[in-house]
Formats: structure tokens, C-alpha cells, sequence
């Protein structure tokens, strides 16, 4: 911002505060439509949630000690571990949790937007058993 900037200048909604639940979710919204075509099909029914943290149990089942240390999870059975034997369960989901990724943003100067996109890759990269470096190549596609 300049110091010409008027209020007019700054985009809509603008408060000065950091990025809503809503914010995140169109964000997710946008990178998910970045996807091939050929992904897109198999994660159509895939949740997107968006949390402030990740809760006790759930750092706790992964180790973690520190909520700043998860900024995203993919819950659900990968595509390669399911058969027909597997039906009824329920949706596959990915949480984006808002404030670890608000601090790596404002840590590593990356725009956010981008920030976001990587986790929310990461993540679905699990509901199709990716490695981390089939993640990276999808990235790449993106």
C-alpha cells in the first residue's frame, strides 16, 4: 500500500484482521479447481473442513506436541487400500487448520493463497496414497 491508498483501494470486506473461516474455504475452493480433471472425479466427495487447531486426541494420535506443528490432516481410507468390502463409511476429510497456517504464512512470506493450495494438496495426496514426492509432482501439475 502506498500512502495514496484510499479505503476505495482495498479489496471488499477488508478489516485489517486475518482471513476467515469463509476466506479459507474459497481458497480451497480456488486450488481444488486448479486440479487435473482426471483428480477431480475422486475427490468430489472429499470434506473440507476448516478448524482454528487441531484438537488434544488428535495431536496426540499423531505425536505431536505442539498445535502450531499441524497445519492440515486427510482423514479417511487412501484410494488404494479400498475394495468393495469397504462401503457405508463415512466421507473422506481434509481440515485446514487456520491459525498454524496464518503463523508459517506470516513465518515464511509466502502469499497465502499458495500456502493454503500446498497443504490442502498435501492432504488430498493422502486420499490417493501418494509419496510425498508424487505430492510435489501433482503440485507441479497444478
Amino acid at each position: 500500500m502506498t500512502d495514496k491508498t484510499v479505503l476505495s483501494d482495498l479489496p471488499a470486506g477488508w478489516t485489517g484482521g486475518a482471513p476467515d473461516d469463509d476466506a479459507f474455504h474459497a481458497m480451497a475452493q480456488a486450488a481444488l479447481a486448479t486440479l487435473p480433471d482426471v483428480f477431480l472425479q475422486h475427490i468430489r466427495d472429499v470434506v473440507i473442513a476448516i478448524e482454528e487447531f487441531a484438537d488434544d486426541a488428535t495431536l496426540a494420535s499423531l505425536d505431536i506436541e505442539h498445535p502450531y506443528d499441524l497445519t492440515g490432516l486427510y482423514e479417511g481410507r487412501p484410494l488404494t487400500e479400498r475394495s468393495i468390502d469397504h462401503s457405508g463409511g463415512m466421507p473422506d476429510r481434509v481440515t485446514l487448520y487456520r491459525i498454524p497456517i496464518l503463523v508459517e504464512w506470516i513465518e515464511g512470506g509466502e502469499r497465502l493463497d499458495w500456502l493454503v493450495r500446498h497443504v490442502l494438496i498435501h492432504e488430498i495426496g493422502h486420499h490417493f496414497g501418494f509419496s510425498d514426492d508424487d505430492m510435489h509432482a501433482l503440485e507441479d501439475m497444478a
